[in-house]
């Protein structure tokens, strides 16, 4: 068999590249996000209510000790979209508000100042 070269290697890439890209382009019917920004699809899911019941406010202020910052008051008018400041982020020193179950010098387990204080 004969192995190809670089340059055969990369026109076979490119090749099998567009095919597959173009192919998934035009293969769907899927309403396509971003070409009218304003509207969405007709038939969409909405969320018409986000309940932040005792639970959220616990999961949402991890690792934050009271009195809490004023600061915190976008937390009232936080909904169903992303927001990095409820969900666990990098681990090991950057955990600052021990997400992940330790902090800078202890064992895994939560046993550091952030732990205590919660």
């Amino acid at each position: 068999m004969k192995h190809l070269n670089k340059k055969n290697h990369e026109t076979w890439l490119a090749a099998l590249s567009a095919l597959f890209f173009c192919g998934a382009a035009l293969g769907y019917d899927y309403p396509i996000a971003g070409l009218e920004p304003a509207l969405r699809p007709a038939g969409a899911p909405t969320i018409t209510t986000y309940p932040k019941d005792a639970a959220w406010y616990r999961h949402a202020l991890t690792g934050v000790v009271p009195p809490y910052p004023t600061g915190l008051h976008f937390l009232e008018n936080q909904g169903a979209w992303h927001s990095p400041f409820v969900r666990p982020g990098m681990t090991g020193p950057y955990d600052i508000r021990n997400w992940h179950g330790f902090t800078r010098g202890t064992v895994p387990g939560g046993t550091g100042q952030a732990a205590a204080k919660r």
